[in-house]
């Protein structure tokens, strides 16, 4: 049968609640948040004249959850107009609304009693069919179903999210014995298709995957810390992006997920296993006497850190377990871990380290080791395969690579045989792996990896959607590339334009490569995707070398690289075969103008998009300004065209407020995304989704857009715009450089000293804008503003 969620149902509106209803509105599923009626009146609302009857009351918790919802950061919600879809009510008066939805998500207290009371009577209200799961981080899945009917029970199976649920990836899948497979391949596929879930289906077992082996890891690092004898500082500067892991590392990473959370976790473990993982997963006594003092970690302000105010400025401050007393954060230095930082991939870094005598290896060593050990031994209890176990740790906790990836590069054979000369027991089935002479625990043919599973290899199965642009180059697909840009056959006749360049920044090499691949497109492919894989889809121009040439006074060359980029982002716009933009991550600046022109955008869920020249003391010099104003003006209602001044207004305070959307569905509310422009909800679908665009456009028939004249809002709107601009100055809000950069701005997007309403042609914007972009770049204070950029990395107010 074929199976929808076209209404959902949240029960319990605590943070976790809260924020996986706001996930589902944010992808567009209305969602009843309902949570219990509180036991008693307040003082406040018995002044107020609220009785236990008043609704105000009855639904007290879950209006005020969906009101925090507008206040956490990170925001839950794509954009606040989401909270239109999330109904609030309570248990008690609102069960019967339980028959109008398809799924309904349990996320109440941490009890199993209290769960299994709740789905006795979620069973006598839910319609047949219904899938309904528990957001339970360990109780067993099993356990709260039993008693249930026979319907529910094929309906249910756990759904683990992690939090928050709009950012982390991971949702755990727990089916239970009686769960119809049915259902579990539909929560899956819906996971990934609609919510941009990685999806891993996990076994009933304490902790389930991530939370089990993430968890025993953070409990060693913290045994290990105290037998090595160094400080928190020190076990974070190397556990965080040196070893592929976040920027929060070990300590920071606690304090972000709250001490009293982790302590939760740890010892749902601790008291469902014996023996030696008892051990590892029993509570230091620094960490319960940190939480018995309220040192939870960032919410309370403190934790293994305190950020302390003092005369010099803020100062972040470390605690000693040993003491409990905070004191200044420390680094740890070596050579090797100096070494290490001048390696390209991770795991040589990580190789390097593990195996070097100096005391950064010793101790990453004795981190690494256990976990790498736990992982195996644990493997097939709590998933069907390593690749499971590998994806959680991925998407749950961040990771760059997963255990098993990571004893892949550090070479399993030489690790194993250290392991054992210290005593390590090392699992039956990974020594069963190497004396069958098998060497690793994956293995890559042609671009296509597989895993090793039950004394054989076989091929990593992943949904339709995903493509891998690394696997395609590995495959021969390269057209051509460069040292900033690679053009690539996706397949099915579209070629794709992935930036290789350092940190994407746009240069010359990258412009040159575009103009070949419009030219190869057009010519042989039914149309090209714009995209890459990297951290960020564009983060803007390079910026060095605009700023080298300016202090050089080489102006010409300057303007020339101007004009190139302009003319290529006209091939782009009217290109006789489809363009499609896959944006994904930061799309500033330069990465806009290449977006802009597009036949379609292609947006990823979390997109933050935003044209930030001013930032550095300049305007965009691509196209940006004309691009987005057409846009603008594109999307004015019918009737509504003879309004220039609107429209003009807007673009002038997206671009010189370098406003930058902090989503996808926010830059539609900017101007950057059209009506008929897409968001994926997955951002390892992006590139199928934008080929897919290619392809549907194609099909119609594409045709480029007719080449017309724009209607500039001309001197009189200047006027407008520089007025505006000049009562900001006069206010303090802007300086006197930022009111320059402005009124040229302003001039720009009026079309210069013409009557208001004149038509002009693409050309002469595009001129307007050259020139002040140039005339911007020979000012001290905006080479000073980009200097200050390169340098510091954030901008200068001069």
């Amino acid at each position: 049968m074929s199976r929808e969620i076209r209404k959902a149902a949240v029960l319990g509106s605590g943070v976790m609640g809260s924020g996986i209803a706001a996930h589902l509105a944010n992808v567009g599923i209305p969602t009843l948040l309902l949570d219990i009626v509180p036991p008693t009146l307040s003082e406040e609302e018995k002044a107020k004249g609220i009785t236990e009857d008043h609704p105000a009351f009855r639904n007290k918790f879950t209006n005020e959850a969906v009101k925090k919802l507008l206040k956490q950061k990170p925001a839950p919600l794509a954009v606040k107009e989401n909270l239109d879809l999330i109904t609030i009510g309570n248990l008690t008066d609102d069960l019967e609304k339980l028959k109008e939805v398809d799924w309904i998500i349990e996320v109440v207290v941490e009890r199993l009693d209290v769960k299994q009371k709740l789905f006795e009577t979620v069973d006598q209200y839910r319609k047949p069919g219904s899938i309904i799961t528990s957001n339970t981080s360990g109780i067993s899945i099993n356990a709260m179903a039993e008693g249930r009917s026979e319907d529910f029970k094929a309906h249910f199976l756990g759904t683990h999210f992690f939090n928050p649920p709009r950012y982390l990836k991971l949702l755990e899948i727990i089916p239970t014995k009686d769960t119809k497979p049915e259902v579990v391949q539909f929560i899956r596929t819906f996971g990934e298709n609609v919510l941009g879930k990685g999806v891993v289906e996990a076994k009933d077992t304490p902790n389930f995957i991530a939370n089990r082996i993430g968890t025993y890891g953070l409990m060693v690092t913290m045994q290990e810390m105290m037998k090595h004898g160094v400080t928190v500082g020190e076990v974070d500067s190397i556990t965080g992006p040196l070893i592929g892991r976040p920027k929060s590392a070990t300590f920071r990473t606690l304090d972000v997920v709250g001490l009293d959370t982790f302590l939760h976790v740890a010892r749902n473990v601790y008291d469902q296993v014996e023996g030696k993982e008892k051990e590892v997963f029993e509570i230091p006594d620094f960490l319960n006497e940190m939480v018995e003092k309220g040192w939870t970690g960032s919410k309370a302000g403190q934790g293994f850190y305190l950020k302390q105010r003092s005369k010099a400025g803020s100062e972040i401050l470390e605690l000693d377990p040993s003491t409990l007393e905070y004191k200044p954060r420390s680094k740890m230095k070596t050579a090797t871990l100096e070494a290490a930082k001048q390696m390209k991939s991770t795991g040589q870094k990580v190789k390097a380290l593990l195996y070097s005598e100096d005391r950064a290896g010793k101790l990453l060593w004795d981190i690494i080791k256990p976990v790498l050990l736990y992982s195996a031994e644990k493997c097939y209890e709590i998933a069907d395969d390593l690749v499971s176990v590998d994806q959680a740790m991925k998407w749950g906790f961040g990771w760059e690579h997963g255990p098993f990836e990571i004893w892949d590069a550090i070479g399993l054979q030489e690790s194993v045989e250290r392991m054992k000369t210290e005593g390590e027991t090392i699992p039956s089935w990974v020594e069963e792996l190497l004396q069958s002479e098998k060497t690793s625990f994956y293995t890559k043919a042609e671009g296509d990896r597989s895993y090793y599973h039950h004394g054989t290899y076989l091929p990593i199965e992943e949904n339709k959607k995903v493509i891998h642009l690394s696997r395609l180059k590995e495959k021969g697909n390269v057209i051509a590339k460069n040292g900033g840009a690679t053009i690539l056959d996706l397949g099915d006749d579209v070629a794709g334009f992935e930036f290789t360049s350092p940190n994407n920044a746009i240069g010359p090499d990258i412009i040159m490569m575009l103009h070949k691949a419009i030219d190869e497109v057009e010519r042989n492919y039914k149309g090209l995707v714009i995209g890459n894989q990297g951290k960020n889809f564009c983060v803007g121009a390079n910026l060095m070398l605009i700023l080298m040439e300016a202090q050089d006074d080489n102006f010409f060359e300057l303007d020339m690289m101007v004009r190139q980029f302009q003319q290529a982002m006209a091939r782009v716009r009217y290109s006789t075969k489809p363009v499609v933009a896959a944006n994904f991550g930061m799309t500033l600046g330069g990465g806009v103008e290449i977006s802009l022109p597009a036949a379609k955008l292609q947006m990823a869920s979390e997109t933050y998009m935003g044209l930030v020249e001013t930032g550095v003391g300049l305007i965009p010099g691509g196209g940006g300004n004309k691009e987005l104003y057409i846009r603008l003006l594109d999307q004015l209602p019918e009737g509504a065209k003879g309004n220039l001044q609107d429209v003009a207004n807007q673009a002038f305070e997206t671009i010189a407020m370098a406003k930058v959307s902090t989503s996808a569905q926010e830059a539609a509310k900017l101007g950057f995304l059209r009506n008929e422009d897409n968001i994926s909800a997955n951002l390892d679908h992006l590139i199928h989704d934008a080929k897919s665009q290619v392809l549907s456009l194609s099909n119609l028939g594409y045709k480029p857009p007719a080449r017309k004249k724009i209607p500039v809002v001309g001197e009189a709107g200047y006027a407008t715009l520089a007025l505006g601009a000049q009562s900001m100055h006069f206010s303090q809000y802007i300086s006197e450089h930022d009111l320059k950069i402005a009124k040229k701005l302003a001039f720009v997007l009026a079309g210069g000293r013409v009557p208001e309403g004149t038509l002009v042609d693409e050309q002469y914007l595009l001129d307007l804008e050259r020139e002040a972009f140039l005339s911007l770049a020979g000012e001290p204070k905006s080479q000073a503003r980009m200097q200050h950029m390169l340098v510091k990395g954030k901008p200068l107010r001069n």
